[in-house]
């Protein structure tokens, strides 16, 4: 049967302004990091993307090596397009990035003219779009000159293969160079993507701050720290999860027993608070409204269910964010 999007899908999700663009994302964003590329269930990851967004979620958000194979999770999430949301495209926000390893030779890596522009084209072929709402420089690049990979991404949104550029994993003084650049271009930065969660705080320490200034929205990766801000790890490693089957971005070895008894302590208060772990980690990177949307990761529909019902409660009191960095401090020191 054909897909039908679900006609209350907008009465649920709570939408942010991103920056001070005119374009609102959902609170909840999904990446498809893991669990979309060609070694992946493909129905299950379909499912997936239809559940989102008849729950609101609008953004989806890829990057050119994402699978395994590199290449693959937008392959799929091409024919994904193609059987079920093409109808809904304009109701969607579906980025990708390039910045990481994605091909042999020189011009297959980092930040070069060459190499964005190709690598976008390349990427509208496997989605099957003609254009991305979103396209991302994946990480700075310490060789080439900056005016170089910003006048790329400039290009690229004159050409009309993006809407709107952003950055990902760029530092507070990276980031406030690169968007000094853009606005004498006249494509501003719209976003910047960092790793954020209660254990990982390194955008506090002035990258906030830069974000706030240049207007950019943020959109957070790993709130739920891979799995360690949920209840999957609390009792062991279970044979099934990705860190048992030693991936190269978590293994056991990510897993101290420091994370552990930190998890431990902060299911306590989100069991007081009537959530989960992953909703109370959900909630606490939301908390202030300076993150415009926080990007989870799924490998079933139920987890993608539970995470967008964090946004039911997303309050916290002042003893509430005490006892969560208090609880942070005493187990892991700073973060």
């Amino acid at each position: 049967m054909s897909y039908i999007a679900a006609p209350e899908r907008y009465q649920q999700m709570k939408y942010n302004r991103c920056g001070k663009s005119g374009l609102l994302l959902p609170a909840i964003s999904l990446g498809l990091w893991h669990n979309f590329g060609g070694k992946d269930v493909f129905e299950n990851g379909r499912a997936m993307v239809r559940r989102s967004f008849d729950l609101g979620i609008t953004h989806f958000d890829i990057a050119n090596n994402y699978g395994p194979p590199y290449g693959s999770a937008e392959e799929n999430f091409g024919k994904i397009m193609k059987l079920d949301m093409n109808p809904y495209r304009d109701e969607l926000i579906i980025s990708t990035k390039a910045g990481f390893d994605m091909w042999q030779g020189p011009y297959g890596n980092w930040g070069s003219r060459k190499y964005l522009v190709a690598s976008l084209d390349q990427s509208l072929k496997r989605l099957g779009l003609d254009y991305v709402d979103i396209y991302y420089h994946h990480r700075p690049d310490p060789e080439t000159p900056l005016e170089e990979t910003m006048a790329a991404l400039d290009h690229v949104v004159r050409q009309g293969k993006a809407l709107y550029v952003g950055l990902s994993n760029y530092s507070a003084e990276q980031t406030a160079a690169a968007s000094k650049l853009l606005k004498q271009l006249g494509t501003p930065c719209l976003i910047h993507q960092p790793s954020y969660s209660i254990i990982n705080r390194w955008i506090e320490n002035g990258l906030q701050d830069v974000l706030a200034e240049e207007g950019i929205g943020t959109i957070g990766f790993l709130p739920l720290a891979q799995g360690i801000l949920t209840n999957k790890y609390l009792n062991g490693i279970p044979a099934d999860s990705r860190a048992a089957g030693h991936s190269v971005f978590l293994n056991e070895n990510n897993i101290t027993d420091k994370h552990v008894l930190t998890a431990k302590a902060l299911n306590e208060l989100a069991a007081e608070r009537r959530q989960s772990l992953a909703q109370m980690a959900l909630a606490w990177v939301l908390r202030d409204g300076k993150v415009t949307s926080a990007l989870i990761g799924a490998s079933r529909v139920s987890q993608i269910e539970e995470n967008v019902a964090a946004l039911q409660n997303l309050s916290f009191t002042s003893d509430e964010l005490a006892r969560i960095d208090q609880i942070v401090a005493e187990h892991l020191g700073n973060n």
